[in-house]
């Protein structure tokens, strides 16, 4: 029972100081919200983009087309190789017969264009269209197989991913100098925030010490302080991310992002939001209590 009390001693007292120095208290929030706000863009922007990569991965190809005067042993030897190397996933080869007959049934168009070859003439050649496992590994693969013999192109739009890649590795990277830079900043006012607290009740403190008090007791406000600090500054970023991701997911189109929603794709909300606002009450109660603890340390001499 003395635990509990002295537990409850320390919340009430910590509810006391925060609203004893609230423009400080405030400053602190605001600072938490603003970081664990990036915090949530960047969780949300990382999975995001993961399973962009992943839509990428499993719609981008590679093609290659072979010699025209390739040989069928000299097909399936290519096909053996091609399989065995290291990122690739599916190999799926098409002859220019086939790719002819493909074409010719597009349009009436292209079926009077195929028909114009004659029947012994066709100018297309063998490909294998292949997909690999990790698009960031594309280009080294792509030549891999420019080296094989018998292939005599390779295409895959390396200019686009590249750029994509860059971009996509460009937010990430921004994102978390963002967070990292805004975390110590809250840390800071919050420690802050403790040592005025500290110096407020400097005589409480004495005399706490005269009396015998334990040193947890003594320090146990200050902690659950910061905690409640972080964990109240972590409520608006949670309700946010909860509402926005779902509202801005429901509404895509209205927010023009129609035209891109062929590349671009949200995640369903389902549970990443929910796991996402567990990781930020966490995220703003550990920073909370260690700007709190670092603040105890640095200034509480016990």
């Amino acid at each position: 029972m003395r635990v509990f009390r002295i537990i409850g001693r320390s919340i009430t007292s910590s509810f006391k100081s925060i609203f004893r120095n609230f423009s400080l208290s405030m400053a602190s929030i605001t600072c938490t919200v603003i970081t664990l706000l990036l915090v949530s863009i960047g969780i949300l922007l990382s999975y995001n983009i993961n399973n962009i990569t992943k839509d990428i991965e499993n719609e981008l190809t590679i093609v290659i087309l072979m010699d025209k005067e390739v040989t069928e042993e000299e097909i399936k030897e290519t096909e053996g190789i091609i399989k065995n190397i290291d990122n690739i996933d599916t190999v799926v080869f098409n002859s220019k017969d086939e790719i002819k007959d493909h074409l010719a049934s597009q349009s009436d168009t292209y079926a009077k264009i195929v028909e114009s070859w004659g029947d012994d003439e066709n100018p297309l050649q063998d490909s294998f269209v292949v997909t690999v496992e990790n698009i960031k590994d594309i280009n080294e693969t792509a030549t891999t197989l420019r080296n094989l013999d018998y292939v005599d192109v390779v295409r895959y739009g390396e200019t686009m991913v590249n750029k994509l890649i860059n971009t996509f590795d460009g937010i990430k990277n921004g994102t978390i100098v963002l967070v990292v830079a805004l975390i110590l900043v809250t840390t800071f006012l919050i420690g802050n925030t403790i040592k005025i607290t500290i110096h407020a009740r400097k005589n409480e403190i004495d005399i706490m010490r005269l009396v015998g008090t334990s040193n947890t007791v003594v320090k146990m406000p200050f902690i659950i302080e910061g905690f409640l600090l972080g964990a109240i500054g972590s409520i608006l970023p949670i309700l946010i991310t909860i509402l926005g991701y779902s509202y801005l997911y429901d509404h895509m189109d209205s927010v023009g992002m129609s035209n891109i929603l062929n590349v671009i794709r949200l995640a369903p909300p389902n549970t990443i939001v929910y796991h996402t606002s567990l990781i930020l009450f966490v995220s703003g109660s550990v920073i909370g209590m260690f700007g709190s603890v670092r603040a105890v340390r640095r200034y509480l001499t016990i």
